[in-house]
């Protein structure tokens, strides 16, 4: 079994859990019946579940001057969901947050190890809505009474098809984080130098430099062209921190750009960790090619 999925096995009454850096809102994961897992944000000696801070209180206090930290939700925390719905009846199929760059996948899968086959834990390989549509698509099969073997081939299916854009307007908070420390000497070079904004996108999970822009707004125009170019779209989803304006514009854009009607591509402000480690003024595109 390759390093996505740990676990196996198959059940008729699956539940769903992931993490709240799938960015799912809470309506829909109450609606499919899916339980977050909250991840922690400190700030200084004051620590908070990203689910209990709202993404105005999250900023206002990072803007409070003292720069947030982000960590894993403790194996405890995994054990006890596990633990509550395995003795339900269920099987779990947990969801994590890619594996390059945070320890919630490792959490969630030491957590699991105590109840054997009954709880298996997938790396999405990615975040927010790419991680998110994953957990979607597992809940839905579950209440379909889809075996486990089918969701994980869905899954396995859904992450190759997955691609997304991310825009930064400023390194300081990815310097300060220290998620992404092999990246960081060349977009470093690169903006010291030119003054430009980097675009990252995941490959196998790890966070790459895909391009540069001159400009927020070229930057803009290249994930525009990068969308358009990835052919006909599954789902589309546009990601930011404190940019809903412009989320929003791009969102119309896309719509008329790849034909996609435009209540059925998601904008959303994404949550703690990416908020914390990629700063205010993110602007991203994830999406998923159709088959």
């Amino acid at each position: 079994m390759g390093r996505s999925e740990r676990g196996g096995g198959a059940l008729e009454r699956i539940k769903v859990v992931t993490d709240s850096c799938a960015d799912l809102p809470q309506e829909l994961a109450s609606e499919l019946d899916i339980r977050i897992i909250s991840v922690v944000a400190t700030f200084g000696n004051r620590t908070y579940r990203d689910t209990e801070l709202s993404r105005d209180e999250f900023w206002r206090l990072a803007e409070g001057g003292v720069h947030p930290t982000t960590s894993q939700p403790p194996i405890g925390v995994f054990q006890q969901a596990f633990k509550e719905l395995v003795d339900q009846g269920h099987r779990v199929l947990c969801v994590a947050l890619t594996s390059c760059h945070s320890g919630t996948f490792n959490a969630a899968w030491s957590a699991a190890r105590a109840f054997g086959d009954r709880v298996t834990v997938v790396d999405s390989l990615s975040l927010s809505w790419g991680q998110g549509w994953q957990a979607i698509r597992a809940a839905r099969m579950a209440k379909r009474r889809a075996t486990l073997d089918a969701i994980l081939q869905a899954l396995r299916s859904l992450r190759e098809r997955t691609h997304i854009l991310i825009q930064l307007d400023t390194v300081e908070n990815l310097r300060r984080g220290g998620r992404a420390s092999k990246l960081m000497p060349v977009i470093d070079r690169l903006v010291r130098a030119l003054r430009i904004k980097p675009i990252l996108n995941l490959i196998d999970g790890e966070l790459k430099l895909w391009g540069v822009a001159r400009s927020y707004r070229k930057g803009i125009e290249r994930i525009k062209a990068e969308m358009m170019a990835l052919g006909p779209l599954e789902r589309l989803a546009v990601i930011h921190t404190r940019r809903h304006s412009v989320a929003e514009k791009l969102a119309d854009e896309l719509a008329k750009l790849t034909n996609m009607a435009r209540e059925r591509i998601r904008v959303s402000e994404t949550g703690a960790v990416l908020s914390c480690h990629a700063g205010p003024g993110v602007i991203a595109a994830a999406a998923v090619t159709a088959r």
